[in-house]
């Protein structure tokens, strides 16, 4: 026999709940211009927001929403980190965001569009996904 649990049931919903917690942890600071900085890579997907000079104000990833394992490279993960960090920007009156988009992961778009979903107007995107320009070093031939 395991361990009881007990549920405790109210009437509040837990999405109001999760709104007033992402609400409390705002900066204080107000801006309306800002660059979104977003690394997709194949396991995971970080988003960034920075005010206009490139401090970082506010960030979030997949893996630190709950996600786990392959999950967390997922487009539809991508898609909540990008709706999360939206809502926290629409308190600090954020009105236009120029994107900077760095890897080759599923949920490069998907997490800016979440992010433009929520009114923001979009100045520029910027694809600076790192290229190798000559690639590692190849290997050593076989001595039979």
């Amino acid at each position: 026999m395991g361990k009881k649990r007990i549920v405790k049931k109210g009437t509040e919903g837990a999405g109001e709940g999760a709104q007033t917690r992402a609400a409390a942890k705002l900066p204080r600071r107000k801006m309306e211009h800002g660059i979104l900085s977003i690394e997709a890579t194949y396991n995971n997907t970080k988003v960034l927001l920075c005010d206009g000079k490139g401090n970082p104000v506010l960030w979030s990833s997949s893996g630190s929403l709950g996600f786990k394992g392959a999950k967390k490279g997922t487009p539809f993960a991508a898609a909540k980190v990008g709706e999360l960090l939206a809502e926290k920007a629409e308190g600090m009156g954020l009105k236009e965001i120029d994107v900077v988009i760095r890897g080759v992961g599923s949920g490069r778009e998907s997490a800016m569009r979440a992010f433009a979903s929520r009114g923001f107007s979009i100045n520029s995107i910027k694809d600076k996904t790192p290229v190798p320009h000559n690639g590692p070093r190849p290997e050593k031939p076989r001595r039979v």
